[in-house]
């Protein structure tokens, strides 16, 4: 083996001790100016904790439905409740993924004053637990009527919610979630007020 031929493997290996150190050592002496990206934004962690919570009143209000009810009523609420518990799914996922936890230790803070009429920390739409006691009693005809203005208020502060929250966010998924809402809870209102118009008595 000739002197250049040995000079040569041991430049190379040189070289590559050299290229393995520097490796090594970079995260030593080159500071990492990249961080990693914001999951969810403040404003969008509190609005989807809430929002999630308010979903989980619309489970209980179908829970806590009659067994003998219209079909038609009894149609509409679980339909209500496979597309808020597909939702709460979600936006857990999300809080998961943002490290955040399932409920607001601040209720409505990310909402600014003059969005709703009710106190701050209470979310638009919500059933007293006396209303949610008087629809546990209540049978026939008269759970029907309860529950779809229960249904009906809750849908409405839902739909208050997600618009406060789209004026405020950037784009994102969160935001096209809550104009999902927005729009669905919409449609369900408006089947909502058909069927409280049935069962109102005329003049």
């Amino acid at each position: 083996m000739t002197r250049r031929v040995l000079l040569g493997g041991a430049g190379l290996a040189s070289a590559l001790l050299l290229l393995v150190l520097g490796a090594a050592l970079r995260p030593l002496v080159i500071s990492e100016t990249s961080t990693p990206a914001t999951v969810l934004t403040p404003t969008e962690i509190g609005f989807v904790q809430d929002m999630a919570g308010h979903h989980q009143q619309a489970l209980i209000l179908v829970q806590r439905l009659a067994a003998d009810v219209d079909p038609t009523v009894r149609g509409l609420a679980d339909q209500i409740a496979d597309a808020q518990r597909l939702e709460i799914g979600m936006m857990l996922g999300w809080l998961r993924l943002a490290g955040a936890t399932s409920t607001n230790p601040r209720p409505m803070a990310w909402m600014p004053a003059g969005h709703h009429t009710t106190a701050s920390t209470t979310m638009p739409g919500m059933a007293t637990g006396t209303d949610l006691d008087a629809l546990t009693r209540a049978r026939g005809a008269d759970a029907e009527s309860m529950f779809l203005r229960l249904m009906y208020r809750h849908h409405q502060g839902g739909v208050a919610m997600a618009q406060a929250f789209d004026q405020l966010a950037a784009g994102g998924p969160v935001e096209q979630a809550a104009r999902d809402m927005i729009s669905t809870q919409s449609q369900e209102s408006g089947i909502i007020g058909l069927l409280i118009a049935q069962r109102t008595p005329s003049g």
